[in-house]
């Protein structure tokens, strides 16, 4: 059977999330507007950096529980990831729909919200309430597209 047009981008979105290098939650993101990819990003560290795969991850070694303390994260989001690829190839993105394989949480919804992009499309939700507040507040679209949790310990 053929594919509606939001599995076709969430079938890439899970493709790209195979590219994280995150310990606790492998998380992809598709920027699409008009039925065209924009922007793609998946969680890791910043650019030229080691990876978690190489030092380990401290929220884990901490016992830092999912959707809290991510400012001691070394790896952007792939929301953020995503973001920051489009600003930096000059790609406008206000608009469009972001495929996300999680829920964003609040410092990604706050991103999303600020680049004007009206949808979020995500396989399975985060425990972050705050963000659900602020995403209705702004009047951004979210749609839950249930998919099995695997990996699930933390973002």
């Amino acid at each position: 059977m053929r594919p509606t047009w939001d599995e076709y981008f969430c079938e890439i979105t899970r493709q790209v999330a195979k590219r994280s290098t995150c310990l606790r939650r492998n998380v992809g993101a598709v920027i699409v507007k008009d039925r065209r990819i924009l922007s793609t990003g998946y969680n890791g560290a910043p650019r030229g950096l080691p990876h978690c795969e190489e030092t380990g991850c401290l929220r884990q070694q901490l016992g830092i529980p999912s959707g809290q303390r991510q400012e001691i994260c070394r790896a952007l989001h792939a929301e953020q990831n995503a973001i920051i690829q489009a600003a930096l190839h000059g790609v406008a993105i206000a608009g469009s729909t972001i495929y996300v394989t999680h829920q964003p949480c609040v410092t990604c919804a706050k991103m999303i919200i600020n680049a004007g992009i009206e949808r979020i499309v995500c396989l399975s939700t985060y425990p972050d309430d705050l963000a659900l507040e602020m995403l209705e507040a702004a009047g951004v679209q979210l749609e839950i597209l249930s998919e099995p949790e695997k990996k699930e310990e933390g973002k």
